[in-house]
């Protein structure tokens, strides 16, 4: 069958920079949608989905890879709790692929619309697929071809190359909200070496600034910060911090008054800019929608950039909002009524409902507006670019400011075309083996929608982590390429040396370091070709329908598929085998098995800090001697485990680690 990519539209949607200026490719009138249903008056299509077809895609959501059975919501959110039952999380990336292994096309949807779509897909009708734009305003591309491989270079062909990190950034970072000073990253550090654990990065979350103020640093507890960085430099360690959304509303404090003078933040209908909350108390939010606005507060990262900082994470960007102004006003009124009355079981709910919807409510968010393109719209309707322009505006600038040298960018919110600019962590998840589970899910969709540089926070950031689970967590994101163990301040502390059996953990990192040449190279070639570094089994194996029902093994790259325990007090599992593949056990980087098994169902046996990969047949997996730090890595004692293959056969990239200007030849 012939590739195509075809452009509809409903109504008068916005450009929202997710599809690159070029190519162009005419707009199809919506009525010839081929095989949907169209709707002109509530801006949806829909279609019957025969039993065999599966629906993958929507980037980081709940549930599996399959997403059949549920509706997802593109509406940011700022909710840490991913329970089975949430429709919305903190990204929306409005891209699908429809597969089947009785179909020999393979079809894709990307729905262009910063508002609230919703993908009700067998939901409240078991076999109908039901998209619909909230606003009506809607560009919707569709992508036709003969594999879902082919679907992904179309998408990415008009969505942009994917972000590439500094490769440092693929090294174990450590991060936990309430490290508040020099000392106590020296401790980190320090408790690291001594254990002899390899690590490369120390993260700086909302305590390292001065009250929760963008752009500076306490001076208490940092009271050197350039000469600290450089510090950890020399070691090194790269210290890289966070940087929220909101602008704190403090006289004297220049990135307040510089936008208040120069008009860019968001401002109701009135005209008055609008306050709202989040960790510094009161905060005015930059209107990221306006070229100049994304131009000087990405021109602000130069305030760390010349103390030697060359990491960031984006947070608190959906944007966040605990309150705002307005709302908390009505809700004190409201609260006034409720005194000396009998509160009954409607009243007393309705009185408690006050202050837990205070945060990130809806009508909040439907009080501000932004200027876009000569118009101006109310939030809601481009809600969910927040996070992407202003990531964005980091990439842009950062770009500027340093034109050789590649710096580590990644955000909790995004949309489909920050992907060019940054990465994304799968932001505050809970330590729960559930959660486990769906870590794994994710990040085949988030490939899918263009963004590779991608992880969890390793052990869970919420509730308390146990030391088997962590163990299974490293195994797990063996191979992911942000490799990040981030933790709540109130939660049990779960740094490796916290735990008793530190020697196992080592092991875990240091075959995490030992496999860097290949998840390196695997990045690289994924980013280039405009590919997917993970991808589910049914990908591969297209007309094996065995592969379409796997939702706990992946493909990592184009020699390995992982399959790791996510269930506690477990000590094996089920394992599927499209193909006869080498199960490769490791005890350390330098101690493990190998054994051929065939296609087909195994029961693998997997002890707790055991890793296992499969090595595909004809596929090489080099291995490098493990270091500190990814600077230290000598690919002079570079290995080869092989499948029936020459390693000579294995394209391996390399290069100095951090220049933008790159080389390939895949």
């Amino acid at each position: 069958m012939k590739d195509m990519i075809q452009h509809y539209r409903f109504g008068h949607p916005i450009h929202t920079g997710a599809v690159l200026d070029k190519p162009t490719m005419d707009i199809t009138p919506v009525k010839d949608f081929p095989g949907w249903d169209i709707s002109l008056s509530n801006g949806s299509l829909s279609k019957t989905l025969p039993e065999s077809i599966r629906v993958f895609g929507l980037g980081e959501t709940v549930r599996g890879m399959n997403k059949r059975g549920w509706i997802y919501i593109s509406n940011n959110t700022d909710d840490p709790n991913h329970d089975e039952d949430k429709h919305s999380l903190y990204a929306s990336q409005n891209f699908i692929l429809l597969a089947s292994p009785e179909e020999e096309e393979v079809e894709g949807i990307f729905v262009d619309d910063p508002g609230t779509v919703r993908f009700d897909i067998g939901y409240t009708e078991l076999n109908r697929l039901i998209i619909c734009s909230e606003s009506g305003n809607a560009d919707i591309y569709r992508f036709t071809a003969d594999s879902a491989d082919e679907i992904i270079r179309q998408f990415r062909a008009i969505t942009g190359q994917s972000y590439i990190p500094p490769k440092w950034a693929f090294g174990f970072g450590q991060s936990r909200w309430g490290y508040k000073t020099e000392e106590d990253i020296r401790t980190v550090y320090a408790r690291y070496r001594e254990a002899s654990v390899p690590l490369d990065s120390i993260y700086l979350d909302i305590d390292y600034m001065e009250r929760y103020k963008d752009f500076t640093v306490n001076a208490e507890s940092f009271p050197h910060f350039a000469d600290f960085v450089d510090e950890m430099r020399k070691k090194h360690i790269h210290l890289v911090p966070i940087i929220d959304a909101g602008v704190k509303i403090e006289e004297g404090y220049n990135t307040y008054e510089e936008g208040c003078e120069k008009d860019y933040f968001v401002k109701k209908e009135n005209g008055e800019r609008l306050v709202a909350a989040v960790w510094p108390g009161r905060v005015h939010f930059p209107d990221f929608l306006k070229p100049e606005v994304q131009s000087w507060f990405g021109h602000k990262y130069h305030f760390l950039l010349e103390q030697g900082i060359d990491g960031f994470w984006n947070d608190m960007n959906e944007p966040a909002i605990f309150y705002t102004e307005d709302r908390l006003k009505e809700v004190f009124e409201e609260i006034e009524k409720y005194k000396n009355e009998n509160l009954d079981i409607q009243s007393y709910f309705a009185f408690t409902n006050l202050v837990s919807t205070l945060g990130n409510n809806p009508a909040d968010y439907r009080r501000f507006y932004h200027e876009h393109e000569g118009q101006t719209i109310r939030h809601d309707k481009v809600h969910n670019l927040f996070g992407f322009y202003m990531t964005k505006a980091a990439g842009e600038a950062l770009r500027k400011m340093e034109p050789n040298k590649r710096i580590l960018l990644f955000s909790r919110s995004s949309y489909i075309g920050m992907h060019r600019y940054g990465g994304v962590w799968t932001g505050d998840n809970k330590s729960w083996w559930s959660h486990l589970l769906l870590s794994l899910q994710q990040m085949p969709a988030l490939n899918m929608c263009g963004f590779l540089y991608s992880g969890s926070d390793i052990g869970g950031f919420g509730a308390d982590c146990t030391e088997d689970l962590m163990a299974r967590w490293l195994s797990l994101a063996i191979l992911t390429p942000l490799y990040r163990n981030h933790a709540c301040a109130g939660t049990r502390l779960q740094e490796l040396y916290q735990f008793q059996d530190l020697k196992s953990f080592r092991k875990i990192i240091e075959l995490r370091y030992a496999l860097i040449p290949y998840i390196y190279s695997e990045f690289m070639k994924a980013a280039i070709k405009n590919e997917m570094y993970f991808r589910p089994l049914s990908f591969v194996w297209s007309k094996d329908s065995r592969a379409y029902e796997v939702e706990d093994q992946i493909l990592a790259g184009e020699s390995v598929m992982l399959a790791p325990v996510v269930k506690q007090n477990h000590n094996g599992r089920t394992v599927y085998l499209p193909e006869s593949m080498k199960l490769l056990r490791f005890k350390a980087w330098n101690d493990y098995t190998e054994e051929i098994l065939p296609a087909g169902t195994h029961y693998v046996e997997c002890r707790l800090f055991e890793t296992i990969l499969f090595l595909r047949k004809g596929h090489v997996l080099p291995l490098i001697k493990p270091a500190n730090t990814t600077a230290e890595l000598d690919y002079s004692s570079l290995k080869f485990i092989c499948y029936d293959a020459d390693p000579k056969e294995y394209t391996l990239y390399n290069d100095d680690g951090f220049t933008r200007n790159l080389s390939f030849d895949f």
